[in-house]
């Protein structure tokens, strides 16, 4: 489907024990509801046709025979039906019971997939009746069809979506250590499916959802898992229908004690990415190339999956504070030890009371406390010249007098006006170099300062801006240990918040919320009745927009087309169409234009999947074209 996007569904059909034909009629009809969703692969409980908990009624060939007979009457039933289903039944083959998957499509049998690992304790005692998969799979005859391959392991390819490959297993088929989704997966299949007879016990339905979205992480792969429900018997046991439907470690859906279908999408083209990156599972191998085809209607599959409109940050309290806990711990355990190793007397950091050189002022103060010195020696420098306002210079003073570092200020206006004079440059031209010589002034002063003091410069640019080049080469590009290089803007707006609300220092309360709400700037041209006259997203676009392009385009190597889908899906209320394409279209010239920047950046902790460095995740040619990237947005 387009963008890879593949519209699957778990369901739990209407039971009647030992009722076959009520038991096909309810499939069926689940299987129609399905494939008028949209739904291109139906996973369907255990042992359907018949019910799970049948017990000894599975010696009888009357259950036997109408389970075969159900069979038929889905298949004449749904002979136009592209969903691709896989429907639980026993099955005889060569005088011995099986318990099978039969994955069929268009009223066709694809194949045949028995249960490996069958689990004999405690309620289950599934060898009292079944055998389990023959180690090699085989061609035989089945209900009119000549060849139907019957065996373990097998995977189904969809020969016209390229990275459509599916794989089914049974139940306790997961639960083993050595599941054989394992090699399905080693064989290319990106969707598995699970068709279960669970029954519920207190806090085994949090163990099950572990087990599912771990198996999706292990093996970059969908999972679909569709357990048994009303209908079964209650005698010793209950089933509640769990139905959950994971992708790569994220639980994409989830339902229980509920009948009816389970859908969601699942991004094959994203999966295969991750298997490109990572090499983890290997060549294809354990199946011998036992493999069906099929094939399926492309089109556009409908979203309706969530997807977070800032990737970066959690969505939850709960969630979004224990990131920031962690986060903070490891930026400041990066700078702990950068200072330890270097023997560093003391750091020094420029404050303009942003947003950013707060965070790193903060990550510094978390690492002398983990180094067990005085604040002090933190050197704050705060270096206003012609764009500083009262607010964010009256903001720099507060933190670092209330923090404890040791406060400087240094003007720097007439070095730069200096600077002017030397190079030529009119100071009323408010241009580039005007701008730049501020910035560049800026850092000298800081590297000087920690010349003076035998310390290291604090560097407080953030991912976001090296992504968009938005720093000035060899100013605050530059420094000697770069605490936000892979914190993204959006997040960082969270770490200073969660500092100033749940931090072990309320005192700062005031001043973190005051520079929270001050408008992101440079501060590079000069203010206007002393208000901010620059601002930052006013000149290169919204962080929440590009942030969400920052982590699709490089975390998991989205094309535009992709990228902006899933931008209007996540923000199209927020932001017009419009808006988002001319800032996509902006973000890859800058990406592109800018990689000279990130070719020699300085070093600095890697805190989340996505990081920009030019020694750990990123190498890039700073001289690529970014023309293939734009044409492709034309057509948007």
């Amino acid at each position: 489907m387009k963008d890879g996007f593949i519209s699957v569904a778990c369901g739990a059909p209407k039971l009647r024990l030992a009722d076959c034909a009520y038991n096909a009629e309810q499939t069926f009809q689940m299987m129609r509801s399905a494939d008028k969703a949209g739904v291109k692969v139906l996973v369907l409980p255990e042992l359907g046709l018949t019910g799970y908990t049948c017990g000894d009624l599975f010696y009888q060939d009357a259950l036997l025979r109408e389970a075969e007979e159900a069979l038929k009457t889905v298949l004449a039933a749904t002979r136009n039906l592209e969903v691709v289903t896989a429907l639980g039944m026993p099955l005889r083959v060569h005088n011995e019971l099986y318990n099978c998957a039969v994955v069929i499509q268009k009223g066709k049998i694809l194949g045949v997939v028995p249960k490996t690992h069958l689990p004999n304790y405690g309620e289950f005692y599934e060898k009292r009746w079944f055998a389990a998969a023959p180690e090699e799979p085989e061609s035989l005859p089945l209900l009119g069809q000549e060849f139907v391959t019957f065996g373990a392991g097998q995977v189904f390819r969809c020969e016209n979506i390229p990275g459509l490959v599916l794989g089914f297993e049974i139940c306790e088929d997961l639960w083993s250590p050595d599941p054989p989704s394992l090699r399905m997966a080693r064989d290319g299949a990106t969707i598995i499916g699970n068709l279960s007879a669970s029954n519920d016990l207190v806090g085994k339905d949090a163990y099950r959802r572990q087990l599912v979205t771990m198996q999706s992480a292990k093996l970059l792969c969908g999972y679909v898992y569709a357990s048994a429900g009303a209908g079964e018997s209650a005698a010793d046991l209950v089933f509640g229908a769990h139905q959950l439907i994971a992708e790569d470690g994220t639980l994409l859906a989830e339902r229980r004690f509920e009948g009816g279908l389970l859908a969601s999408e699942i991004d094959v083209q994203r999966l295969c990415y991750e298997r490109r990156r990572t090499q983890s599972l290997g060549a294809g191998s354990g199946n011998g190339g036992c493999e069906e085809t099929f094939t399926l209607t492309e089109g556009k599959t409908k979203l309706t999956r969530h997807v977070s409109p800032m990737p970066f940050v959690p969505e939850g309290k709960e969630d979004r504070d224990e990131r920031c806990r962690e986060i903070l711990l490891l930026a400041s355990l990066g700078l702990k030890q950068r200072l330890r190793h270097t023997g560093a007397k003391c750091a020094v950091v420029g404050l303009s009371g942003g947003l950013d050189s707060t965070l790193a002022v903060l990550i510094t103060g978390l690492a002398m406390k983990l180094l067990d010195r005085p604040l002090t020696d933190i050197i704050a420098v705060t270096m206003p010249c012609f764009g500083t306002t009262d607010r964010t210079r009256n903001n720099a003073v507060i933190l670092a007098e209330q923090m404890g570092a040791t406060l400087r200020t240094v003007d720097i206006s007439q070095s730069v006006r200096s600077h002017f004079r030397d190079i030529g440059h009119d100071p009323e031209d408010h241009s580039v170099t005007y701008e730049n010589a501020q910035a560049r002034e800026r850092t000298q002063v800081l590297m000087d300062i920690a010349n003076e003091n035998g310390g290291l410069v604090i560097g407080t640019g953030d991912l976001s801006e090296l992504a968009l080049g938005w720093c000035t080469y060899n100013g605050d590009h530059m420094s000697m240990y770069g605490v936000n290089a892979s914190i993204p803007k959006t997040l960082v707006r969270h770490l200073v918040g969660y500092l100033s609300r749940d931090g072990e220092e309320p005192e700062l309360h005031d001043v973190l919320e005051d520079i929270l709400d001050t408008p992101v700037s440079p501060e590079l041209l000069p203010a206007v009745k002393g208000e901010i006259s620059q601002r930052t997203e006013d000149l290169v676009g919204p962080y929440e927009l590009h942030d969400f392009f920052l982590y699709y385009i490089i975390r998991w190597g989205f094309a535009p087309g992709k990228v902006f889908r899933l931008a209007q899906h996540a923000l199209g209320r927020k932001y017009s169409r419009e808006v988002i394409l001319k800032w996509l279209k902006s973000f890859y010239r800058r990406f592109f234009s800018q990689q000279f920047k990130r070719d020699c950046v300085p070093n600095g902790p890697k805190i989340g999947t996505v990081s920009l460095s030019p020694r750990g995740d990123w190498r890039m040619p700073s001289d690529a074209q970014a023309a293939l990237w734009l044409a492709e947005m034309e057509s948007l």
